[in-house]
C-alpha cells in the first residue's frame, strides 16, 4: 500500500517536535492533516496559526473524516482515538512504520547521534537551502532562521533528524548517514549500553549500497562503527578536533566570535578559512565539521557551505537566548544528558566571560535520572550556582524512589538548591538576581517557562527583583 492511496491524515501526538514535523510535510504535499495533543503548547499554536485542526484532548470524535491515523511513539495502545479508529477499520500507524512511506524516492540524509543531532540537521538544511537545493526536512527542533523545524520541498534530498528512540531510525534507509556520538541514554528504551550501541550499529547497517557514513572521530563508539562500515567496503568520512590521519574535516583556533564560535576549517590537512557561526561552543564547531563533511559529499563548494553554516541562527531550545531584563540574560537549552549540560555550561562561559552563572536544572525521566545518577552529580561544575526543579516525568510515572531533593542534596557543587515548583524557582530567581547574571535553564521539559516568567516579572518593576 502507498501513501498516495489515502487523503485524510490524522495525527495523534501532533504537538510533538517529530510529529509536527510530519504534519507540516504532509500538508506540503497535499494531503489533508488534522490530530490532537494533551496539550496546547508552542507547535500546536504554530500548526493552526498555519491552518491544520488541533484538537486538545484525546476522543474518538476527533478521527472524523480520516482515513489513516498516524500516532507518536509516546501514545499508549489503549488511546480512545487508536482504538475508534480500529474499530472503524482505519489503517493506524507508528511514526516509525510510517518513516518508509513518508521518504520513499528520496536520497535520504539521516543525522543521528546521542547530542547534536538537532543542531547538524539545521545546519545541513540551512546550507542545502542557501545552495539552492531545496530539500525537504524534518528537524527536532524548530530553526531560529527558518522559522520551521520542517518542510516539503522541491529537489531529490530529504534531510532527517534519525532518532535512536525506539529504533525509530532503523526504520530510515539513508545514502548518507551521520553519527555524531553515541552515548548511553534512554533507559526506558535500552536495558544497557550495549543495547545502544547494537542499535546504531544496526542502523549503519541500512546505509543504501554506494552511501556514506560520516562519523566523529573523537568519538570513540562512533569512530569504531565507522571503522566497521570502512572495513567493509563502505566509504567513510571522519571529522573531529583530534588530528588524525584519515580525519577528513578538522576544526582549528576555535574561539569566541562576534554572534558564537569562530574556527579555522581544514579539510585534508588544507586550511580552508574561518567560519563565523552565530552558535556558540566548541561542540558547535565540531557539529559544523559534520554539515560540512555532508554537504561536500553533496557538491556543495566550501565558500558557499560557509556562507549558509553563517546564515544558521540556531534552533529553538538550543541556547536560546529567551531575553534580557535589568542586565540579567535569560537562556534556555534542551540540554538533559550529563554530556550535553557540561557542553552547555561551557560555551555559557565563552559565550559570557565573567558573569555569575545560575544553573535552572529541570531533570528529566525518572529512569534516565537513575541510570546516569553519578554523571549527574558531577555535571554542574561549569556552573557558579545551581537551582533544582522537581523532575519532568515526560512519559512516566513517578514511583516514589527519586526525587530532586536528593538530586540537591548530592550534587558536587557548593552552591545548590531546590525549588517545590516552577513559581518557587521564579520567586527564588527574581529575589536573587543581580545585573551581569545569566541564567541558564536546562531541560527537555518545561522549565523554559521559568525563563519567561522572571522576564515577564522584571519587566514588569516586580519589587522582589534587585535589578
Amino acid at each position: 500500500m502507498l501513501l498516495a492511496t489515502f487523503h485524510h491524515i490524522h495525527i495523534v501526538g501532533i504537538g510533538g517536535a517529530g510529529m509536527s514535523a510530519i504534519a507540516r510535510v504532509l500538508r506540503g504535499r497535499g494531503f489533508a492533516v488534522q490530530g490532537s495533543d494533551r496539550n496546547a503548547g508552542r507547535l500546536v499554536a504554530a500548526l493552526r496559526a498555519e491552518g491544520i485542526p488541533v484538537a486538545i484532548g484525546h476522543a474518538a470524535e476527533n478521527i472524523a473524516g480520516a482515513d489513516l491515523l498516524l500516532a507518536s511513539s509516546a501514545v499508549p495502545e489503549d488511546n480512545p482515538e487508536l482504538a475508534a479508529a480500529r474499530a472503524r477499520g482505519i489503517c493506524v500507524m507508528r511514526r516509525q512504520e510510517f518513516l518508509p512511506w513518508l521518504t520513499t524516492g528520496y536520497d535520504v540524509i539521516a543525522v543521528a547521534g546521542a547530542h547534536g543531532k538537532t543542531t547538524v540537521t539545521g545546519m545541513l538544511t540551512t546550507i542545502l537551502l542557501a545552495a539552492g537545493r531545496d530539500p525537504t526536512y524534518i528537524i527536532g527542533g524548530v530553526v531560529n532562521n527558518l522559522g520551521t523545524n520542517a518542510h516539503a520541498g522541491q529537489g531529490p534530498l530529504f534531510v532527517i533528524e534519525a532518532d535512536e528512540y525506539r529504533n525509530t531510525f532503523l526504520a530510515l534507509e539513508p545514502q548518507i548517514a551521520v553519527i555524531t556520538n553515541v552515548e548511553y541514554d534512554h533507559p526506558d528504551c535500552f536495558s544497557n549500553a550495549r543495547m545502544l550501541r547494537l542499535a546504531f550499529g544496526d542502523f549503519v547497517e541500512r546505509i543504501r549500497a554506494g552511501g556514506a557514513l560520516v562519523t566523529c572521530y573523537d568519538d570513540p563508539v562512533a569512530h569504531a562503527l565507522g571503522a566497521s562500515f570502512h572495513a567493509n567496503g563502505g566509504r567513510l568520512l571522519l571529522y573531529g578536533m583530534r588530528p588524525a590521519a584519515g580525519v577528513a574535516w578538522r576544526a582549528e583556533d576555535i574561539r569566541p566570535g562576534e554572534r558564537g564560535s569562530d574556527f579555522v576549517a581544514v579539510h585534508e590537512g588544507q586550511p580552508l578559512g574561518t567560519v563565523r557561526l552565530q552558535v556558540p561552543g566548541a561542540h558547535n564547531a565540531v557539529n559544523a565539521l559534520a554539515a560540512l563533511a555532508v554537504v561536500t559529499e553533496l557538491g556543495v563548494p566550501f565558500d558557499a557551505a560557509r556562507a549558509g553554516l553563517e546564515q544558521f541562527a540556531g534552533t529553538a531550545r538550543r541556547f536560546e537566548v529567551l531575553g534580557e531584563a535589568g542586565g540579567v540574560v535569560v537562556v534556555d537549552d534542551y540540554a538533559h544528558h550529563p554530556t550535553q549540560l557540561r557542553a552547555v555550561l561551557a560555551a555559557a562561559r565563552q559565550r559570557y566571560p565573567g558573569r555569575r552563572l545560575i544553573a535552572v536544572w529541570q531533570p528529566h525521566t525518572f529512569s534516565r535520572i537513575k541510570a546516569l545518577w553519578d554523571d549527574f552529580l558531577t555535571a554542574f561544575a561549569g556552573a557558579d550556582e545551581v537551582l533544582v526543579l522537581p523532575i519532568y516525568a515526560a512519559r512516566e510515572v513517578d514511583d516514589g524512589s527519586v526525587n530532586h531533593r536528593q538530586l540537591a542534596e548530592q550534587l558536587r557543587h557548593p552552591v545548590v538548591a531546590a525549588a517545590a515548583s516552577l513559581e518557587a524557582a521564579t520567586q527564588t530567581l527574581a529575589a536573587e538576581v543581580r545585573p551581569g547574571d545569566v541564567v541558564l535553564l536546562l531541560g527537555a521539559g518545561d522549565e523554559y517557562l521559568v525563563g519567561e516568567r522572571l522576564l515577564e516579572k522584571m519587566r514588569g518593576g516586580s519589587e522582589q527583583c534587585h535589578v
